[in-house]
C-alpha cells in the first residue's frame, strides 16, 4: 500500500511538472513537442483547441488499442497519468510567458521540465499514454530505452509540426525533445548508471587483484582464445558505476598500458547482487 501511495504521488507530481513544461515554456515560445502532446499543441496553434482536452481524447483512443499489452497495474497507472496530465494541461493553460525572446533557453527548460515529469511517471512503471504506449511495446520487445523510443517517435511528429511553427522553431523543439529524452533516461534508470567492462591483459592476475582490493568489485573470469595467435587467454568482465571509470582506467594503466579494454553502457541489471556490489 505504501508503494502505491508513493507511485501515485510520483504520477500526480510528474503530471503537473509535465503540464507546466508545456504551458509555461513550450507554448508561450511557439515551440512544439513530440508524440501526442505535439499533435495537441499544433491543434492549439491552428484552432485554439485546449491541449488538455485534445490530449485526453487521443490518449483515450490509443489506450483502447494498446490495453492488451499491459498488465492491470500498468493500465491503472496509465489511466491516472492521462487524467491528471490532461487536467493539469487544461487548467494551467496561459500561465507562461515568452522568455525575453530567448528561444534556446525556453527549449532547454521545456525539455528538462517535460523530461522530468515524464520520467517520474515512467519510473512508477506506468506511462503517460499516447506514444508512450507504443514506446512501452518497443521497450518490451526490442529492448529500447524509454528515452530512445520517445526520441524516434517525437522526431517524426516534430517534422510534421514544422509546417505550422516553421523550420527554426521546429529545430529548437528538437533540442527540447533531445534534452527531455536524456532526462527521462536519467530519472527512469537512475543517475548511477552502470557500465560493463571487458579486459584482455597480459597480467590478468594483477588486474584481478588490484580491482578487487581498490574498487571492491567482483570480477568474472572468462576463457578466451586469440583469433590470430590461437593462444588461450583469460578475459576479465566486471560491472562498475560510470563514475568509477576514471579510477578503473588509472589502475589498468599502472599494470598494463597495452591492455585491451572495452566499455559498454549496461541497459538493465536483473540481479541485485550486481547492482548492489561495492
Amino acid at each position: 500500500m505504501q508503494k502505491v501511495i508513493k507511485d501515485m504521488f510520483l504520477i500526480v507530481s510528474g503530471s503537473l511538472i509535465f503540464a507546466l513544461g508545456i504551458n509555461y515554456f513550450a507554448i508561450p515560445n511557439n515551440l512544439s513537442e513530440g508524440g501526442i502532446i505535439g499533435i495537441s499543441i499544433v491543434t492549439y496553434y491552428l484552432f485554439e483547441w485546449s491541449p488538455g482536452l485534445v490530449n485526453f481524447v487521443i490518449n483515450a483512443i490509443l489506450l483502447l488499442v494498446g490495453y492488451r499489452f499491459f498488465d492491470h497495474r500498468v493500465m491503472i497507472y496509465t489511466i491516472v497519468a492521462i487524467i491528471f496530465s490532461s487536467g493539469f494541461l487544461h487548467f494551467t493553460s496561459g500561465v507562461g510567458s515568452e522568455i525575453n525572446g530567448d528561444t534556446l533557453l525556453a527549449a532547454l527548460f521545456a525539455g528538462g521540465t517535460v523530461g522530468l515529469g515524464l520520467g517520474m511517471i515512467f519510473r512508477t512503471g506506468g506511462t503517460s499514454g499516447g506514444t508512450a504506449i507504443i514506446v512501452r511495446i518497443l521497450s518490451r520487445y526490442l529492448g529500447w530505452s524509454m528515452g530512445k523510443g520517445m526520441l524516434v517517435i517525437d522526431i517524426l511528429v516534430i517534422a510534421g509540426s514544422a509546417f505550422v511553427i516553421g523550420q527554426e522553431k521546429a529545430m529548437y523543439t528538437l533540442i527540447a525533445v533531445y534534452i527531455g529524452a536524456k532526462v527521462i533516461d536519467v530519472v527512469v534508470e537512475g543517475a548511477n548508471e552502470r557500465t560493463s567492462v571487458l579486459i584482455i591483459s597480459k597480467h590478468p592476475d594483477r588486474v584481478l587483484e588490484a580491482v578487487t582490493q581498490n574498487m571492491a568489485r567482483g570480477i568474472t573470469i572468462l576463457e578466451g582464445r586469440g583469433g590470430y595467435t590461437n593462444r588461450n587467454k583469460e578475459v576479465l568482465y566486471l560491472v562498475i558505476n560510470k563514475q568509477e571509470i576514471v579510477k578503473f582506467r588509472k589502475i589498468i594503466e599502472e599494470i598494463d598500458e597495452d591492455a585491451y579494454v572495452t566499455v559498454h553502457t549496461v541497459q538493465e541489471i536483473l540481479r541485485k547482487g550486481y547492482k548492489g556490489a561495492k
